[in-house]
């Protein structure tokens, strides 16, 4: 299909605004988290534990290398771990932290509006003094982030006026069981589509442990949030994803995954309710267990979901390059959605 020079204006324009976005978003979450930008891998080493392992299901792309002797490495998928390896090295003070240009590969992500192979995201990590381990202080980081995405809707929608600004001053934070008291007939996914519709930018806060009846909300591995420590009386994790109502695909819509990392003891507790007591003997969970890593809090911020967000696009190759099949991009193309 012939793209005509109208669509071809339309997609450099669109690079731009991306540009934009991208600048203007990293220098406040600079600023509101005290954060020093570092270069990223691409790759790390197979058997390792740094890569992470999602949901645990994920497939990382992995491949030998020649000059160490067919030693195989991995494709990161995120740099959860990475990141607090760096700041161990690093000996930063709490309070400070780190900020990278993280490009991964997902090939088990269904393919769709929001999801493609390629994931590209501010992967940030600070240190925290173990003090801080509590439900308060992580509201105090997801608030500051949360001032940065307004701060930036502010400038984007300065820059481009056809754009009005749609977030509420303030984030909402809710738990996981409170959106399974209040919509129990519901899949996980339907409550968040209430939840921000309702409020329009909400933190939800327990992802990954087991809700009362055993359901899950959604999946999360079991070494690097603490998806597990009580916050209350009824209440579990020290973690969350700040979801945003979308009124293009009038659905939620997940900006980034975050949360006070485990520490040895929290560690050992959820390998354990996983069955993933075998990790232990990996370097990173052994450095974590042996006490050689600092106490950190962290997470991704979707660079691709932001930027589609925020400029209103329909579909996540508007504002990303990756790999789409044939019948979607025709697809695309005759809904008037041109993917890059």
């Amino acid at each position: 299909m012939k793209t005509t020079l109208q669509q071809l204006s339309r997609k450099l324009e669109t690079e731009e605004a991306v540009h934009f976005v991208k600048t203007e978003f990293e220098k406040h979450l600079k600023e509101k988290l005290s954060l020093v930008r570092v270069s990223a891998p691409t790759v790390v080493l197979q058997g390792t534990g740094i890569n992470d392992d999602l949901n645990g299901i994920e497939r990382p792309v992995g491949f030998p290398i020649k000059e160490m002797q067919e030693q195989r490495a991995e494709v990161v998928q995120s740099l959860a771990k990475w990141k607090r390896l760096r700041l161990k090295e690093y000996e930063l003070e709490p309070g400070l932290g780190i900020v990278t240009d993280m490009k991964a590969l997902r090939p088990d992500d269904e393919l769709g509006p929001m999801h493609s192979i390629s994931v590209d995201q501010w992967d940030w990590e600070k240190v925290m003094a173990p003090e801080d381990r509590h439900l308060e202080f992580l509201k105090q980081q997801v608030s500051r982030i949360y001032e940065g995405i307004l701060a930036t809707e502010a400038a984007v929608t300065s820059q481009y006026p056809l754009l009005t600004p749609i977030l509420p001053a303030e984030i909402t934070f809710l738990h996981t069981e409170d959106l399974q008291e209040k919509y129990p007939g519901l899949s996980p996914k339907e409550r968040e589509n209430m939840a921000a519709k309702k409020y329009g930018a909400v933190f939800l806060i327990g992802i990954g442990g087991e809700l009362q009846g055993g359901e899950f909300h959604d999946g999360r591995a079991p070494d690097y949030d603490d998806w597990s420590s009580p916050t209350s009386a009824t209440t579990k994790g020290l973690n969350g994803d700040i979801l945003v109502w979308n009124p293009v695909l009038e659905k939620a819509f997940e900006l980034s995954s975050m949360g006070i990392r485990v520490d040895a003891a929290i560690l050992e507790q959820q390998l354990k309710m996983r069955q993933a007591e075998t990790r232990s003997q990996l370097f990173y969970h052994k450095q974590l267990l042996e006490g050689k890593l600092p106490q950190t809090i962290g997470g991704g911020i979707g660079q691709s979901r932001l930027c589609m967000f925020l400029l209103r696009k329909e579909h996540i190759g508007e504002v990303q390059v990756s790999i789409w099949p044939e019948a979607m991009r025709q697809e695309m193309a005759q809904a008037g959605i041109h993917l890059l």
